[in-house]
C-alpha cells in the first residue's frame, strides 16, 4: 500500500474544493485569513496530546496538516511541498552535526549554544538579534520562555539558581509595595517581572511555565467538575454552598483522586 496515498487523497480534495464548482467559503479563503484557524486547531491538537486519547490526537493532527496543505496551495506558484521538505531536511542535517557528521559536545549547554550559532549563521543578513526569531505572537507564558531559553544560550543569565531565587523574593516584594502603594498600573509591571523571572527559574527546573499551568488549569477543572457530580448527590446546590461547605466537598473530591 502506498505510505502517501491519504497525501494524495487529500491534496485531491483541497483542489476539489478551490475549484469553480468547488466551495464558495473555501474559495474565499487567503493565507492570512486561515491563520487563526491553524492556531485554533494546533491548540486544538496539543490539548489532544495532552489528554492522551489517540483517536483524537489521530483527528486533530488530520485538520492541522488539512490546514497546512491548503496554506501550500495558495504558494503553489512559488514553491513546492517537495521544496518545503527538502529544505527543512538540510536544516536539519546541519543543525545536527554531532549526529550526521563527526563533531562532539562535552555537555548539552554547549550543544544548544552550537544549535543558536548555526541558526544565526543561517539568517545572516535577516536577523540582527538573537531573540528575532522568536515569533511575536506565542502565547506570553510560552514566549517568556523561549526568551529565557535563548538568553541561557548566550550565557545571558543568572550564574546559579539561588541567584533566580534572591530575584524572585524581591521581584514579589517589589510587587507587594506596589499594590501597598495602591498603584495598580505598577502592581502590574512587578507582577509581570515576578511572573518573567518565576518562568526562568521553572526552566532551570526543568518545568515549562506553559505546561505546568496548562497541568493546573485542568486539574481545577476536574475538582470543580467532581464538586459539582458530588453537591447533585448529596441534594446540595453548589452555588447557595459556603466556603467551609465548598471546601469539604474539594476536599472529598481530592481524596477520591488519591483512591
Amino acid at each position: 500500500m502506498n505510505q502517501y496515498q491519504g497525501i494524495e487523497t487529500l491534496l485531491k480534495i483541497i483542489n476539489k474544493l478551490l475549484s469553480p464548482d468547488g466551495c464558495p467559503w473555501d474559495r474565499e479563503q487567503t493565507p492570512d485569513s486561515l491563520c487563526d484557524y491553524l492556531i485554533e486547531e494546533t491548540f486544538e491538537l496539543v490539548s489532544a496530546i495532552r489528554s492522551r486519547n489517540v483517536l483524537d490526537i489521530k483527528e486533530e493532527m488530520g485538520d492541522v496538516f488539512f490546514l497546512l496543505f491548503f496554506i501550500a496551495h495558495f504558494y503553489e506558484k512559488e514553491f513546492s511541498m517537495d521544496d518545503v521538505w527538502q529544505k527543512n531536511a538540510a536544516k536539519m542535517v546541519s543543525r545536527h552535526p554531532h549526529v550526521f557528521e563527526n563533531e562532539r559536545f562535552d555537555s548539552r549547554e554547549e550543544l544548544l549554544r552550537n544549535w543558536e550559532k548555526i541558526k544565526k549563521e543561517e539568517k545572516e543578513g535577516k536577523h540582527k538579534s538573537t531573540f528575532s526569531s522568536i515569533p511575536k505572537n506565542l502565547p506570553p507564558l510560552l514566549m517568556a520562555y523561549r526568551i529565557n531559553s535563548k538568553a541561557a544560550r548566550v550565557g545571558f543569565t543568572w550564574g546559579k539558581d539561588n541567584e533566580v531565587e534572591k530575584k524572585l523574593n524581591e521581584e514579589w516584594q517589589e510587587f507587594i509595595q506596589a499594590r501597598t502603594m495602591e498603584d495598580q498600573r505598577k502592581a502590574e509591571e512587578e507582577f509581570g517581572d515576578f511572573l518573567f523571572t518565576l518562568v526562568e527559574f521553572g526552566r532551570r527546573n526543568k518545568i515549562k511555565a506553559n505546561t505546568a499551568l496548562s497541568g493546573a488549569n485542568s486539574k481545577f477543572l476536574d475538582r470543580v467538575e467532581k464538586i459539582e457530580t458530588l453537591a447533585l448527590e448529596k441534594g446540595l446546590d453548589i452555588s447557595e454552598l459556603d466556603m467551609e461547605q465548598m471546601d469539604a466537598l474539594w476536599d472529598e473530591a481530592k481524596k477520591g483522586e488519591r483512591q
